[in-house]
């Protein structure tokens, strides 16, 4: 069982290295932001989190559910229902919690780092399963293959949090700091699903299509009317074609 703990570790300790390596690229960034950029990055952002939805999420979710006794469909559409109901439920208590002189930014913020932690949860208990299946001395190289597609992925998700983080006035380091901790759940679900694989193997398809429905609920909510000019669009079709190739890729 340790072995197995370990190796676990040792995957989802790199998929959150390159989580943390790309909320980095705000200490990059000098000056304050033109609108104009704060507007791309905003697209970005909203471009990886919807292709990483859709290939990252609800594709291997469904994949997932037709082993099941259900239709594939049927876990990924009500888990990213669910998704989108907690996350509209979020968006609607945020206000009772805010500092009485933060603005909607404040809300926006936590939106973005709630739905983006949520789709590491699912992504860190794969690899956490996938090495802990490989200690045996079976299937390392798929289990690395794995952590590296994604930890690529992972790179441009730091970013798409530290760097709208940076745009709203966080310092640099708070900023960092978002973005980071944001992978920081790859590594703890990955370790604690090795524990309890037989009782969540099963639910899968629901996290992975719940994480889903919480990302595309931020997008359409959030960062797309936000992000609405030429360089939104641009900063969108770039995120959306990055995240695309890495996730067909990279598998």
């Amino acid at each position: 069982m340790w072995q197995a703990i370990a190796w676990a570790a040792l995957g989802t300790g790199f998929t959150f290295l390159m989580t943390t390596l790309g909320a980095a690229l705000v200490f990059f960034l000098d000056g304050e932001p033109r609108p104009r950029f704060q507007k791309a990055v905003l697209g970005f952002a909203a471009g990886v989190m919807t292709a990483a939805s859709v290939w990252s999420l609800l594709l291997p979710a469904i994949e997932q559910a037709e082993a099941g006794p259900l239709p594939g469909w049927l876990p990924a559409a009500a888990g990213m229902l669910l998704g989108v109901i907690f996350l509209a439920a979020l968006d609607g208590w945020l206000p009772r919690l805010r500092h009485p002189r933060a603005d909607d930014a404040w809300r926006q913020d936590t939106l973005l780092m709630t739905a983006i932690t949520l789709h590491n949860v699912p992504e860190g208990m794969a690899v956490g399963l996938a090495f802990a299946l490989a200690s045996g001395g079976e299937g390392l190289a798929g289990a690395a293959a794995l952590a590296l597609g994604i930890g690529i992925q992972n790179f441009p998700e730091g970013a798409a949090i530290a760097l709208p983080l940076r745009q709203e006035g966080w310092p640099r380091r708070r900023a960092f700091a978002g973005g980071m901790l944001s992978g920081a759940v790859e590594p703890v679900f990955g370790v604690l699903v090795v524990g309890l694989a037989a009782w969540t193997q099963p639910l899968m398809p629901w996290l992975l299509s719940f994480a889903a429905g919480a990302m595309l609920y931020v997008v359409v909510e959030e960062l797309v009317p936000q992000a609405h000019s030429r360089a939104g669009t641009c900063g969108f079709v770039t995120g959306f074609l990055m995240m695309m190739v890495l996730d067909v890729a990279l598998g």
